[in-house]
């Protein structure tokens, strides 16, 4: 009797779509960016990735509801359901030993996060004044930024690693303005900077803010 066990029919559904999601996502980032929202069309979007134009449809609906999980998917780097405040790096980052350490992932995570989602983002921010979905959503994003850098240096308050005279409501939000992508795009555009020298600029102005807090 063989002992090989064979995938179950759930299963081998489950994979096929997961499947098509990722052929739909990846056809919809590459036109979304390549001709922008207006131009790309559902249908496109189908075609390119080799589904029925119902299969999408029914999958998202709007084409709002499919930008929205492109951009959702670039931002969590796959498609797993695990939400930025529970990623293995942001961890790594709040529970660093020292503060260097701590400002180097957080830096390293934002800047990887923003180089992988960039392009998407900007296809979103143009379509916002269109799209009530991606408007709210961009909101959303930002108040998640602002969030997770509050959580961030609250962290390192609470464990000691900041100066007892710092003041931390400044901090937080200063150093979260830095942190948002309408600030990446800005830098990527003006000073044509990579998102290495981005990642670079964070740890460097996040050090001299917790120097300039603590004044």
């Amino acid at each position: 009797m063989s002992d090989t066990v064979k995938p179950s029919s759930a299963g081998l559904r489950a994979a096929r779509v997961a499947e098509t999601e990722e052929r739909i996502l990846a056809a919809a980032r590459e036109l979304f960016i390549r001709d922008g929202y207006a131009a790309t069309t559902l249908v496109a979007v189908a075609d390119a990735a080799r589904v029925g134009h119902r299969t999408l449809y029914v999958r998202f609906g709007t084409k709002a509801e499919l930008l929205k999980r492109v951009v959702d998917v670039a931002i969590a780097g796959d498609t797993e359901d695990i939400d930025v405040p529970h990623r293995d790096w942001f961890q790594a980052a709040l529970t660093a030993p020292t503060v260097g350490e701590r400002i180097v992932l957080m830096a390293a995570g934002n800047a990887a996060l923003l180089s992988r989602a960039g392009d998407i983002l900007a296809v979103a921010f143009q379509a916002e004044h269109v799209e009530p979905l991606l408007a709210e959503a961009a909101r959303a994003g930002r108040a998640a930024t602002r969030d997770l850098l509050r959580q961030f240096f609250t962290a390192l308050h609470d464990d000691g690693l900041l100066p007892e005279t710092v003041d931390l409501d400044w901090l937080c939000d200063t150093a979260g303005v830095l942190a948002h992508a309408q600030t990446y795009l800005l830098a990527r555009e003006t000073l044509g900077w990579t998102g290495e020298q981005y990642r670079e600029w964070l740890q460097v102005s996040w050090r001299r803010l917790i120097a300039g807090a603590s004044g």
